[in-house]
């Protein structure tokens, strides 16, 4: 904080400190103008301050204190204010400055930061001569500090001098007993080692005997642990033949059971369903009932017209869904991207499977809905709607192949509807026996 304002040449205020004001000045100047703060009213503060008005001394202090600095700094009238404040916080010490008779009890920081924010006559020497006092007190702390640690480092080195010696002592007496300990020792060594070298003979005997028992028990080991593998190897072939054959038989099972009674059950569906449609009469027939006459009020073949539907009218897909065990198949994406490709993919999502979930409640009929799972960036967190089954492709697979193997999963005979405008999907699924259907189609009747 470097002051450059001028002013009136009878006051300090044209006065100009050529250096920054020292640490020490600099934290008393911000106290004080952090305790004439809050003796301001709002508009008296500078704009950048009034944010910190309602601050308490210890945190405005803290988290203001460059600001109040630097408006102490550029602000002449603000500068000012602080002052009177000041003034009438520490009169004394305010007319020992004006008068040019700083008391020579009082602290050089104290002075030095009173005489920065007031700028009597000869302010800047003020503040110049406290950083000097400041860095004076400071080397001085610094040199008492040093000489306290180099005596400290004296009594430490003489204590470990002591010790040393009193080491030293113990482990010249522990080497002479360790000598004579070692002496009796070497005699002990010279009898033991007559004693090793009979013993290292009988060693050698017994060795020998015990290398001939290991070898033949390691081999008998080995023929052993082989034929274990080799039966283990089997016992493992076996089970796992075993149950690859149980897996196969049940799933086997389990697969045909479900074609079988699937198709079943769209048989018998279709057998009522045509018995609704032709509404045939109780079986109570009599031959004279089978001779060909017209009956009073008859209506006669010509007088009935079957209506034919256009590939583009939606009342042929409640036609195909009306068929027992129907089951309609939906490419998820090529729908939403015909009806609605502005909205994102996870609200096209979304608006699909509702309008799906309506439909199979309304016709009955078995839906799938296929998305492309290759656009996905992570697994999507999706509760499939009330009569609707929600599949994604795997990685590697596309939406069309998961579409045709869903067909070519079907029994032959059931009736299935593919929605979808790929040209390529409703040749494949078409050639596997099931029913194509453009997507707007299906757009038109969910609509």
């Amino acid at each position: 904080m470097v002051e450059t304002t001028g002013g009136g040449p009878g006051d300090g205020t044209a006065e100009v400190l050529d250096r920054p004001l020292p640490d020490g000045v600099r934290r008393r100047v911000v106290q004080i103008v952090s305790d004439g703060f809050g003796l301001l009213t709002v508009t008296e503060l500078p704009a950048q301050l009034r944010q910190y008005a309602r601050f308490a001394p210890n945190r405005r202090t803290k988290f203001a204190g460059n600001a109040m600095a630097a408006a102490l700094e550029t602000d002449t009238l603000f500068r000012q204010r602080i002052g009177e404040k000041f003034r009438e916080a520490q009169p004394e010490l305010s007319g020992a400055l004006e008068s040019g008779s700083p008391p020579p009890a009082a602290d050089p920081l104290d002075v030095a930061a009173a005489a920065y924010v007031l700028r009597p006559a000869g302010w800047v020497k003020l503040v110049t001569a406290a950083g000097e006092e400041a860095q004076r007190a400071d080397a001085e702390r610094a040199d008492e500090e040093s000489r306290a640690e180099l005596e400290r480092l004296r009594a430490e080195l003489e204590q470990a001098r002591e010790q040393t010696r009193a080491e030293t002592e113990r482990l010249r007496a522990e080497a002479e007993s360790a000598k004579r300990e070692t002496e009796s020792l070497h005699r002990k060594l010279r009898a033991a080692l007559s004693d090793v070298k009979r013993g290292e003979a009988a060693l050698r005997k017994v060795r020998g005997e015990v290398e001939a028992a290991r070898a033949e028990g390691q081999a008998q080991l080995s023929a052993a642990e082989s034929e274990s593998r080799r039966l283990k190897a089997r016992l493992g072939e076996a089970e796992a033949a075993l149950e690859a054959t149980r897996r196969a038989v049940r799933e086997g099972r389990s697969v045909e059971d479900m074609r079988v009674r699937l198709l079943l059950d769209t048989m018998l569906d279709a057998a009522q369903g045509l018995r609704r449609e032709l509404a045939l009469p109780p079986v109570s027939v009599r031959p004279a009932e089978t001779v060909d006459a017209v009956e009073p009020g008859r209506m006669t073949p010509k007088d009935i017209a079957a209506r034919a539907l256009s590939e583009n009218d939606p009342a042929i897909l409640d036609q195909l869904l009306a068929l027992p065990q129907a089951h309609l198949v939906v490419d998820g994406y090529n729908v939403t991207k015909t009806g609605y490709p502005q909205m994102p993919l996870e609200k096209q999502r979304l608006r699909l499977l509702g309008q799906l979930s309506a439909l199979a409640a309304q016709t009955g009929a078995e839906v799938t809905c296929v998305f492309d799972g290759a656009e996905l960036a992570a697994p999507v967190l999706l509760a499939p709607p009330r009569g609707v089954r929600v599949l994604f492709s795997k990685p590697g697979v596309t939406a069309d192949e998961l579409i045709r193997q869903l067909v070519r999963a079907e029994p032959p005979g059931r009736p299935v509807i593919v929605a979808s405008t790929d040209r390529e999907v409703a040749d494949g699924v078409a050639r596997a026996g099931a029913r194509p259907v453009a997507s707007a189609v299906l757009l038109k009747r969910l609509s």
